[in-house]
């Protein structure tokens, strides 16, 4: 079951919608569930919500399978290019749309200190770390691998998939500090997403040079480059059974 319910985005005073799957027998047990928060949240579910008409199957996956989970999946901004804005906690300056101004600090410690609470007063959810995950593609991803990287005293997992980290990677790589070591983070990113060999060896060396500091801090990692995926919700859905394998293997 799919609800979709609107909340506002209170530093950004913005209202948003939410894509929240509920798994099948939710209404007819007092059972409580693990929470997987994934950015891009209209892409998740159904083709129909999706931007380029594809989406990643979530829900079909998981009422297929035995994983047992609620997923709320967060609306991006789609104004002009503000996604880029809420999507990446740096400034930067990108030759196609121009100047960013990194949001994305703020919009992280909106879903820990007041999506999250919401979620566990209004749901029936297993609020505990363990049962937390965090998820995104492209600039969800770079989201979710800024998010693990502050905020693994709430999310024990991570699903940072085709990480876009190639305008901030400088200002990333000196982001972590401290970590929980039993935290696990997926990273993956396809042979097709880029335009050149010189630009995939850059993207290749940026996700295992991130990669490599998780694992420094006792976190576990589970690297992915996936052979002739490209850059696409159609791509992103033949990962799912691998990296919610990888991450809620315990949920089931």
């Amino acid at each position: 079951m799919i609800i979709k319910e609107d909340v506002v985005i209170t530093p950004f005073d913005l209202d948003r919608t939410l894509h929240i799957y509920l798994p099948k027998g939710y209404k007819k047990s007092n059972k409580r569930y693990p929470v997987f928060y994934m950015y891009d949240g209209h892409n998740l579910f159904d083709d129909k919500d999706a931007t380029y008409g594809k989406s990643w199957g979530i829900k079909k996956f998981l009422d297929e399978s035995e994983y047992q989970m609620i997923v709320v999946g967060i609306e991006c901004n789609h104004e002009k290019n503000y996604r880029l804005w809420e999507y990446c906690p740096y400034d930067f300056m990108d030759p196609v749309f121009g100047e960013v101004k990194g949001q994305g600090k703020e919009f992280m410690q909106w879903v820990v200190d007041e999506l999250k609470p919401y979620i566990d007063k209004k749901y029936r959810t297993l609020c505990d770390r363990e049962h937390t995950a965090i998820g995104g593609s492209s600039m969800g991803g770079l989201m979710s691998i800024y998010t693990m990287m502050c905020h693994s005293d709430t999310f024990s997992k991570g699903a940072c998939i085709s990480p876009y980290m190639y305008h901030v990677y400088d200002n990333l790589k000196v982001e972590l500090k401290e970590m929980h070591k039993d935290s696990k983070v997926y990273i993956s990113w396809g042979s097709y997403e880029n335009r050149s060999k010189n630009i995939f060896a850059k993207v290749t060396h940026q996700n295992c040079r991130i990669a490599s500091q998780f694992s420094e801090k006792g976190a576990i990692l589970y690297l992915n480059e996936v052979v002739k995926g490209n850059h696409s919700e159609a791509a992103w859905e033949k990962e799912v059974p691998t990296f919610m394998e990888f991450l809620c293997k315990d949920w089931k």
